[in-house]
């Protein structure tokens, strides 16, 4: 599958379902309290490592962003979609949310003092899960957390009908915490911790903190 295939695959299937799927995200981290405690050891080490702007990247609807907000950080959104940016936008009027690709994140190098990718992997192809994480290590300062979300498993499934009903054509990718470490620490990446969530027992999930690694390290 060509990059271009994918990208545009997953944006028009989130264009599709924004307002499905923010309508069942708003509230969503109120029922989740241990990715909200993971968020909050994020936060915990962004104003560890000097504080500062942090990117939520594949935003979606912005209510990560929100959070992360309310926690006290300068965030902002990021997301591939334009109709989820609208509506991150729309909910968040006093947060920035920017139209963007992780594939080619427009970013410059070592503006952000920390990034968070919640569950916004989970489309992006094996073969380009490095050049992504390549370009999560340029934007981050020396020293700067990262928090990864993912589902948890072996291989992938084509999605084609999601939230609302409403048709999607995106590939949702499983991994292994173990498999995401170690393209972490290939990218340049220390990983401290991880943590991993059972959820409803049908779809397990994890967190893996990750810190950039400074050139002089």
């Amino acid at each position: 599958m060509r990059t271009d295939d994918w990208l545009a695959d997953t944006r028009t299937s989130y264009d599709t379902v924004a307002a499905s799927y923010a309508e069942r995200m708003r509230t969503s981290l109120a029922g989740e309290p241990y990715l909200r405690a993971g968020l909050a050891v994020f936060a915990e080490l962004v104003r560890g490592a000097g504080d500062g702007p942090v990117a939520d990247v594949g935003c979606g609807p912005g209510h990560v962003t929100a959070h992360l907000h309310t926690l006290g950080l300068d965030a902002f959104g990021v997301d591939l979609s334009p109709g989820m940016i609208d509506v991150a936008r729309g909910d968040h009027p006093g947060l920035r949310f920017e139209v963007g690709s992780m594939t080619e994140l427009r970013l410059a190098d070592s503006s952000v003092a920390g990034l968070v990718a919640f569950w916004s992997l989970i489309h992006v192809p094996d073969d380009v899960v490095p050049t992504v994480l390549g370009h999560f290590r340029r934007v981050l300062r020396p020293g700067g957390p990262l928090l990864l979300g993912f589902h948890v498993g072996d291989g992938s499934k084509l999605k084609t009908e999601g939230y609302g009903g409403h048709p999607m054509k995106v590939h949702v990718h499983r991994r292994r915490p173990e498999q995401v470490a170690g393209w972490l620490r290939d990218a340049g990446f220390t990983v401290p911790a991880e943590l991993r969530l059972d959820g409803d027992g049908s779809l397990p999930g994890a967190l893996v903190f990750a810190r950039r690694v400074d050139d002089r390290d």
